[in-house]
């Protein structure tokens, strides 16, 4: 609770800054694949508690072009997501810089990954691109292939933490642009 208060207070003080910064917060994943789906979930968690007209709460089911497209004209974009790993524990909840990333997952086999679009779009000039893009990573040993709405014990119980990094991040971003 202290850190939503520290986000409604520091949110005020952005309102009065010359320069309102637009960040988007994106849940990415497949709610029928279960453990899949946590970053959708951490977001329709946080749009219970984030009301400000600079942060937009979106969830999304693609990956690649479509995903930079989703970012494009926002100055920060977190990206929530199920990260598969050889490294922590599942239910881990880790800030990851997408630079970090040597691929992210596509749900097309035919796309490219988050950070080839980025690399294309730069080289075609777009100037849209947030300056910062963080991932927001749920660690799981294992993305799940197998019909089902509901988190497991491990997973579910990364939510809370995965929602107050958000918040974290998100009050980071209103400190330094005042």
């Amino acid at each position: 609770m202290t850190i939503i208060k520290s986000y409604i207070k520091n949110s005020d003080k952005i309102c009065r800054g010359t320069k309102k910064m637009k960040t988007i917060v994106l849940g990415v994943g497949n709610q029928i694949l279960g453990d899949d789906g946590v970053g959708i979930h951490v977001v329709n968690e946080l749009k219970k508690q984030i009301k400000d007209p600079n942060i937009t709460l979106d969830n999304a089911v693609t990956g690649g072009m479509n995903l930079l497209e989703l970012l494009l004209g926002y100055d920060k974009a977190i990206i929530i997501d199920a990260v598969k790993t050889n490294d922590g524990k599942s239910g881990d909840v880790k800030r990851i810089p997408l630079s970090n990333f040597s691929t992210m997952h596509s749900c097309n086999p035919h796309d490219v990954s988050l950070i080839e679009a980025i690399e294309i779009a730069k080289k075609m000039g777009e100037d849209k691109i947030p300056k910062e893009i963080i991932v927001i990573g749920i660690l799981m040993k294992e993305i799940p292939c197998e019909f089902g709405e509901k988190l497991s014990e491990k997973i579910s119980s990364a939510v809370p933490k995965a929602i107050d990094m958000t918040l974290k991040e998100i009050n980071n971003k209103i400190k330094n642009s005042t």
